[in-house]
């Protein structure tokens, strides 16, 4: 019976939780956009296993498909204006190929013959919705595959960190003395540390992937300011009612820790857990875009392709190559961001609609 009780109490705060959550525009315009990602990560691996996505064309890394375009031989003037040209530069057009290039490369054809050649990068078509890149590679392909990366470092770095903050800050609240003078003086010397050259000189000494920089990210952020504020709010928890009488009543003090002090943190701790899944997305982001991350595929490593290659520069010429991605990871951190927002309607009173 009271395990009954227990169960539609829990029910109960869920339903009213997820009716306050719905109020929030932007908390449902964030959750929407998490969503979104969410299914592209899972999408690509069924896509594959079902068949439907050959592995040789669609793979993010090795895949390769050349688009074919034919184009008329042509031999292009060495004097202009002319009938066609009427400048040099003209000649080429985009559906013409000059004869001298061919026959530089002792490629053999006639003028007015038709040349396949492969485009790379191609754009946006039937086969490939977001074109290919100067690879070949499937662009959506490496779209769903940075999604996967997003989400796995952006929720184990944030589980990780708002774990050790939440048991850290509880402890110095309910413990203080020693360990809350360590706790504070230890949160203080991390917020003064600079995240990227650190994580800059960890790189030169270790080769990071993925899962190394989420415990990294995780753990930085949990020794850092988060346990200043989970402390403050585990204070306010402290002094009520109910924690005196579980203490009167004989109850431990790890008992009223984990079972009285802990439960009403945790609202704020998931608070923070999705707001430091943005901070890791760009981090992750900013560190392959340098090269300094041992993985494959990333939105971070489409926008450094992008930008060695010479495609950043030419405007939105090859728009598919730079926006995609660069959109991604604005997209999905703001989206995480604004569910926060949204959570924090939820868990602070003061902001709730009356």
């Amino acid at each position: 019976m009271e395990n009954e009780n227990f169960d539609r109490d829990i029910k109960a705060t869920i339903k009213k939780n997820w009716r306050l959550f719905k109020q929030s525009r932007l908390g449902m315009t964030g959750l929407g956009i998490v969503v979104f990602f969410g299914f592209l990560s899972i999408l690509q691996p069924l896509l594959f296993l079902t068949g439907i996505w050959d592995e040789g064309i669609y793979h993010p890394v090795v895949g390769y498909d050349a688009e074919k375009v034919g184009r008329t031989i042509v031999e292009c003037p060495t004097q202009y204006p002319t009938k066609e040209y009427q400048q040099e530069g003209d000649c080429p057009r985009v559906d013409e190929v000059n004869i001298r290039y061919l026959k530089a490369f002792n490629i053999e054809g006639e003028v007015g013959e038709i040349y396949e050649s492969n485009v790379q990068p191609a754009p946006p078509s039937s086969r490939h919705i977001l074109g290919t890149d100067s690879l070949g590679r499937d662009i959506f392909s490496q779209i769903m595959e940075g999604s996967q990366v997003a989400f796995v470092l952006g929720l184990i770095s944030a589980i990780i960190g708002v774990g050790i903050s939440t048991l850290l800050g509880t402890a110095a609240a309910f413990y203080g003395g020693v360990l809350d003078t360590y706790l504070m003086r230890q949160s203080d010397l991390v917020l003064m540390l600079p995240t990227l050259p650190f994580l800059f000189i960890i790189s030169a000494f270790a080769e990071l992937q993925i899962w190394h920089l989420a415990v990294v990210l995780g753990t930085i952020g949990g020794l850092g300011g988060s346990v200043i504020t989970v402390k403050s709010q585990a204070l306010q928890v402290k002094v009520k009612p109910f924690v005196d009488s579980a203490r009167i009543t004989g109850g431990s003090k790890r008992r009223i820790m984990f079972s009285h002090i802990l439960p009403n943190v945790a609202p704020l701790a998931l608070l923070f857990m999705v707001f430091s899944v943005t901070g890791a997305i760009a981090s992750e982001s900013v560190l392959s875009f340098l090269g300094l991350l041992n993985i494959d595929m990333s939105w971070g490593i489409m926008i450094y392709l992008a930008q060695a290659e010479g495609f950043i520069f030419t405007g939105l010429k090859y728009w598919w190559l730079i926006l995609p991605a660069g959109l991604s990871v604005t997209l999905l951190a703001g989206g995480f961001y604004l569910v926060g927002r949204g959570l924090d309607d939820v868990f602070n009173p003061r902001l709730r609609r009356r």
